[in-house]
């Protein structure tokens, strides 16, 4: 059982599973809660077309792709203030055209093959010394903004209306909001891949959700659901043999099975549940 551990290529993916499973169980709440799920299947193909962007003009991919990540999250934070504009169809508009860039730009060049299958499906054995160091950089750096601004994050969420009624400046929060999105999504495509990353943001939040109610155990246990998936689907995948990405969300899927069988259960107990009369 023991045996992937005296790796050093699994250490680094294991590692870097768990980091990238808890932050994005950590920012699904918040996205999951807004009812903008389809942000992070969205988004991961827009961060697509910048890290093809990257490759073409030789800049760092971490740079390159956190920049267009940002800049497309932005932009969808703006336009679905416009309340003729619903969310889902400004994730769709923009996120679509910046994923048929960089299909446009793989076709053109024809250099960015191999690249392309890692960046669609992930390749978490092929993390790297520095790949790990920006996950785990991301990571604190997520966590940090989250605790520091718990309440302007948690008001925001759930009333944005008063909360900028109340003097909460929503439109620094959504920015930051959308810069760490960005920033997750780029050093969660090397683990999970473009097509997977939606699957893990969304999952874990959603399993707590039927668990419980409080917002802030909601928070700590999607966040350690996350990370224990993210861990538990890379050991797994070393003994089946099955892609580290595709395990990790198939394993997050049995535990949403779970959590929703128990919230069905429980509520069909508590209807059963004999009345008593006063």
């Amino acid at each position: 059982m023991l045996e992937p551990l005296s790796y050093d290529f699994f250490l680094r993916g294991l590692i870097a599973a768990t980091l990238v499973g808890g932050l994005c169980g950590l920012i699904g709440v918040y996205i999951v809660l807004r009812r903008m799920s389809y942000i992070g299947h969205g988004l991961s193909h827009a961060v697509f077309g910048g890290a093809v962007v990257s490759y073409v003009m030789s800049i760092n991919f971490f740079v390159g792709a956190s920049v267009w990540g940002f800049l497309s999250a932005l932009l969808i934070t703006l336009t679905t203030r416009k309340r003729t504009i619903g969310a889902d169809a400004a994730i769709g508009i923009i996120t679509t055209a910046s994923f048929a860039v960089g299909i446009a730009l793989v076709s053109r060049y024809r250099t960015f093959t191999r690249d392309f299958d890692a960046a669609l499906f992930g390749n978490i054995m092929g993390v790297s010394s520095g790949d790990l160091i920006a996950i785990s950089a991301v990571t604190l750096g997520a966590g940090g903004i989250f605790f520091i601004g718990y309440k302007l994050f948690l008001f925001t969420t759930f009333e944005p209306d008063v909360a900028k009624f109340y003097g909460v400046p929503t439109a620094w929060v959504d920015t930051t909001f959308s810069l760490v999105l960005a920033g997750a999504i780029v050093v969660s495509m090397q683990i999970l891949g473009v097509t997977l990353i939606a699957a893990a943001i969304v999952i874990p939040p959603i399993v707590t959700r039927l668990i419980t109610n409080s917002f802030r155990k909601m928070v700590l246990l999607s966040t350690s659901i996350g990370a224990f998936c993210g861990m538990s689907g890379v050991y797994i995948s070393y003994f089946i043999d099955v892609s580290s990405g595709a395990t990790i969300v198939l394993f997050s899927a049995a535990l949403f099975i779970l959590a929703i069988t128990y919230s069905n259960l429980k509520s069909y107990a508590k209807k059963r549940r004999p009345q008593i009369s006063s």
